[in-house]
């Protein structure tokens, strides 16, 4: 097959074509910044001849993984409309006007099935809304009801935090929290899905070629739900790090982090705050999906012990610390 990959140059979709190339499939990669290889493509799906552009790529896609979107935490909500809703949009037309119509691979978030608060069960196709914890899950529930208006088939994947080897967002924000002292220990730890980068690529992989995934919403996990607390305290002990010796309350933290962000947009407008309300609730609510054998979930292999392992041993001298 043919495949495009979009975001080709970030966490998931690089680590997509990756195992789509190793597999023998040719992709093409297509992304903002420039990647050295010859089958990738810089183009800025956001950009008003991004359409004109895609369909003068040299090969018609038998699928297209659309990966591209902005994941920062925090943005205006104009950035956030650009970086994912105005991206899918483009790839939505190009599909459409395209003969034949490719199959529509989504990477979406559990973040858009996020309130703000504790949810266990939750079934991985509900609808997202109408609350949102911040503009990157209101804007990435927005290109899933874009990618649902496509007339082709297309399948929608809500992974719930990634991690592993090459992670650019999640773990980096944590180490950096922890040596600043900014990372928070709560006294009623939550337990969370979690998804390692190999499990979500194998979904991927699956939904590219699996026929009766057509036209729905998968949620995608790990194979168990965690303590997400022990978890980031097993990983700051394998980088040297100590987790933060006193526990406080989820409410006081959030808080925190609502003051800390109302000065940064005054004091450095434009520039992430150390610690947000976003990354703070991700991190502290639980959230689980529905296990049951009937529910849309895609679940992967790879234990947690065996993802950490990896994860820490593909981080950079510069990010361990001596105990």
């Amino acid at each position: 097959m043919t495949i495009v990959v979009t975001g080709a140059s970030g966490f998931v979709g690089g680590a997509v074509a990756d195992r789509l190339r190793a597999e023998g499939e040719r992709v093409v990669g297509l992304s903002r910044r420039e990647v050295a290889h010859p089958d990738h493509v810089r183009l800025d799906l956001s950009a008003p001849d991004a359409v004109a552009r895609l369909r003068e790529l040299p090969a018609a896609p038998d699928v297209i993984v659309h990966a591209a979107a902005r994941a920062e935490p925090w943005g205006t909500a104009a950035q956030y409309r650009e970086g994912t809703v105005a991206t899918t949009a483009a790839v939505v037309r190009w599909a459409t006007s395209s003969h034949p119509r490719p199959r529509l691979v989504h990477v979406s978030t559990a973040s858009v099935l996020y309130s703000g608060r504790d949810r266990r069960g939750v079934p991985p196709d509900e609808d997202p809304g109408p609350r949102y914890v911040g503009g990157y899950a209101r804007t990435k529930a927005e290109a899933e009801r874009v990618v649902r208006s496509y007339p082709g088939e297309w399948v929608i994947l809500r992974p719930r935090a990634v991690f592993g080897p090459g992670d650019t967002a999640l773990l980096p924000r944590l180490l950096g929290a922890a040596d600043r002292g900014r990372l928070p220990r709560f006294r009623r730890s939550p337990v969370s899905d979690l998804v390692f980068l190999d499990d979500l690529v194998d979904a991927v992989v699956e939904a590219c070629g699996d026929v009766s995934m057509a036209r729905r919403t998968f949620g995608v996990a790990g194979p168990e739900a965690v303590d997400l607390q022990d978890v980031v305290g097993r990983v700051l002990a394998a980088t040297g790090r100590a987790p933060s010796a006193r526990a406080v309350p989820r409410w006081l933290a959030v808080a925190t982090a609502g003051v800390v962000e109302r000065m940064w947009a005054v004091t450095r407008p434009g520039r992430e705050p150390p610690i947000t309300r976003y990354a703070l609730l991700a991190y502290a609510c639980s959230f689980t999906f529905d296990r049951a054998v009937e529910a849309p979930l895609l679940v992967g292999r790879t234990p947690v012990d065996e993802a950490i392992r990896r994860t820490v041993a593909a981080l950079g001298t510069d990010t361990l610390r001596t105990p």
